[in-house]
């Protein structure tokens, strides 16, 4: 029965959380959104038997404040109700939140659900990158808003000092401690956080390397919710550290795929790596606005066409490779660039999974949360890991009627070396 239960505000962040779970000793199941939870299935008689910890995906990072809100509060009932007593909001390192985003409100829903005063709030993953310090988010040892993500067309990042992105979301006050406290170890980081001061406050923790996360851990052993990313796990230990990860679904030549819905800058890399090894098509906005069956139709006969021609080989289907691609401004009374990227590439997957896809990888946040939707995928079992906060996951998919075993890999735009989109099959040998 868990007793760990985990609220990620997008799909990828789901995935890369579990991945650190299990690596912790949890045997961890990704949940797609509350009703996976409340209702795992009708042959599911106890669908949570020989599970330590069970993440809830949601697709909430950019909702309405009043939708990612109400999402999040359904996650949380229904991990109380299969038994999960202590809670873990996971949301983006490199804290992908704007003075109106949803992490603030979150956090203040899910304290007073579980009737919990104060929390600690820590993006930091130092195995990719992202460190707290001064209060000051890094990425690769850049301030967050001298980053690429000051550029990110969801959630622009123009400050890198987190006290100050979370005031003007949270009615909770929000301290800040220093990497000199947490370096004196764990109880006296719990001395810090017990003092009145912080009774009721959201406490932003500086966190530099792997060591620090331990110790925030240890200090917050007891709390009934912690916030962050999926690096504060790796202070946390599982009564099962020598589980097995699932087994692949897949076998060595099946057919893949690699969509690519993000605009990140470490995707666009991995995009101009894969372009010159891997067969690919991009997407053409204009041609999906005209006519989206046919330029659809086009794309998938593309992919059976390569399939065909190099088995084994998975072709990629992307839709930035450079800065200019990106559309900024959509012609007027037409679908937003962000939204048609989604839908296409969610539509790209359900077609070629019923034409005989049994491995995907999809990058971005956003995109991932589309096509694991329209595949209808309900749980996740966690399986080889890729990279930090990447890993293949084995799910069964429902996308028109027959269900398929497939293995699914998603990745956060910011995530991932430059020759992922190639290397990351291997994993599965």
């Amino acid at each position: 029965m868990p007793t760990l239960g985990a609220i990620a505000d997008d799909f990828t962040g789901a995935t890369d959380l579990a991945t650190m779970l299990v690596a912790r000793g949890f045997r961890t199941v990704v949940a797609v959104g509350p009703e996976a939870v409340a209702s795992p299935g009708p042959d599911a008689t106890d669908p949570w038997q020989g599970t330590d910890a069970v993440v809830v995906a949601l697709k909430s990072r950019t909702a309405p404040v009043a939708e990612a809100v109400d999402a999040s509060l359904r996650a949380l009932r229904a991990l109380r109700a299969i038994g999960c007593r202590r809670f873990y909001f996971k949301y983006c390192s490199t804290f992908d939140s704007t003075p109106r985003g949803n992490i603030g409100p979150v956090t203040d829903a899910l304290l007073a659900e579980t009737g919990e005063r104060r929390t600690v709030v820590v993006p930091s993953f130092p195995a990719t990158g992202r460190t707290v310090h001064g209060g000051r988010l890094f990425v690769h040892g850049e301030p967050l808003d001298e980053s690429p993500m000051r550029h990110h067309p969801l959630t622009p990042m123009l400050d890198s000092r987190v006290d100050r992105l979370l005031r003007p979301q949270t009615r909770h006050p929000v301290a800040r401690l220093g990497l000199d406290t947490v370096r004196e170890g764990a109880a006296a980081l719990r001395a810090a956080l017990d003092d009145t001061a912080l009774a009721d406050a959201l406490t932003v923790v500086d966190t530099v390397d792997d060591a620090d996360l331990r110790t925030i851990a240890a200090a917050t052993s007891d709390f009934g919710l912690v916030t962050g990313a999926a690096g504060l796990a790796l202070g946390l230990d599982g009564p099962h550290p020598d589980e097995a990860r699932a087994a692949p679904a897949s076998r060595p030549g099946d057919p893949g795929v690699v969509l690519a819905g993000s605009a990140s800058a470490a995707t666009r890399a991995q995009v101009a790596h894969a372009l010159r090894r891997l067969p690919h098509r991009r997407l053409d906005l204009a041609r999906l606005r005209a006519d989206f069956d046919a330029e659809l139709a086009g794309l998938t006969a593309f992919v059976r066409d390569r399939w065909a021609e190099s088995p084994g080989l998975p072709p990629l289907i992307y839709a930035v490779a450079a800065p200019e691609d990106v559309e900024t401004d959509s012609p007027p009374g037409t679908e937003p660039a962000s939204s048609l990227v989604e839908r296409a590439l969610a539509a790209c997957a359900t077609t070629l999974v019923e034409s005989g896809a049994r491995r995907l990888l999809v990058a971005g946040g956003e995109t991932s949360g589309a096509v694991v939707t329209a595949l209808r995928a309900r749980t996740l079992a966690i399986g080889a890991p890729i990279a930090p906060g990447v890993t293949w996951a084995r799910t069964e998919v429902r996308p028109a009627g027959a269900d398929h075993t497939i293995d699914l890999a998603l990745k956060s735009g910011n995530f991932g070396g430059t020759d992922i989109f190639t290397q990351a099959w291997e994993r599965l040998a």
